[in-house]
């Protein structure tokens, strides 16, 4: 039996529909990745706790002080020293040991995930945007000297440079504005839940890093499944 015809308010209508989930679907354009935690090794917590550990301290305590040091000497922002950091650290955790000795045990502990760097290879062969949105110091710079990763990336926010960390929610508007974005085109990639907030809270599509099982299902689910549809 031939099917009647369907009228064509219906098939506008049909139309319709589907142009408004693809709007409200963004496709994202853009992937950003923390370095320590999600690109490599968290280096600069597990060198705290190890430390702390060797001396006799209690490791939530020192990764406190951490925590706080970072950003009242200024060092995460570019504004305060390296020495500056390690003093906090001596007098707030107790912590014993030259800079020099101190920095090098934070820095050996920063090991690339290899399967990251492929999938950013095969990001930016896709045409996607690639880059490192991270709240460290200088010590980035020299991890790239050893191991020459930004090489994989179209950019590198670092807060050291940039003077402005992942706690201020202006950061996300300004570097979507650099990137000249839509806010949900924007995926991020952060193992603390935190900085996975803040970014959702500015419109950004956001991953809290966990393991590679989830990370990766959470990731094909966001980037290649919403392509697909």
């Amino acid at each position: 039996m031939k099917q009647p015809a369907r009228a064509p308010q219906y098939q506008y209508c049909i139309l319709m529909m589907s142009i408004i989930v693809t709007m409200s679907k963004p496709l994202i354009k853009a992937v950003l990745f923390d370095y320590g935690g999600v690109i490599a090794e968290e280096g600069f917590r597990d060198g705290l706790v190890a430390m702390a550990d060797e001396q006799g301290l209690d490791a939530g305590a020192t990764l406190e002080v951490a925590k706080h040091a970072v950003y009242d000497t200024g060092f995460v922002l570019g504004w305060g020293t390296e020495n500056e950091f390690w003093e906090y650290m001596r007098k707030g955790a107790g912590l014993t040991g030259s800079d020099p000795v101190l920095t090098e045990r934070i820095l050996e502990g920063f090991v690339l995930r290899p399967w990251i760097i492929e999938l950013v290879r095969q990001l930016r062969g896709q045409g996607f945007i690639t880059a490192i949105l991270s709240d460290q110091m200088h010590w980035l710079d020299e991890l790239n000297e050893r191991d020459h990763f930004f090489e994989y990336f179209d950019h590198v926010f670092n807060s050291y440079h940039l003077g402005k960390g992942k706690r201020h929610p202006g950061l996300f508007v300004d570097i979507g504005k650099r990137l000249a974005l839509a806010p949900a085109e924007i995926l991020f990639v952060d193992d603390i839940e935190n900085n996975v907030r803040r970014a959702r809270a500015a419109g950004w599509q956001a991953i809290h890093y966990v393991d590679k099982a989830r990370f990766l299902q959470q990731f094909d689910a966001l980037v290649y499944q919403a392509k697909k549809g």
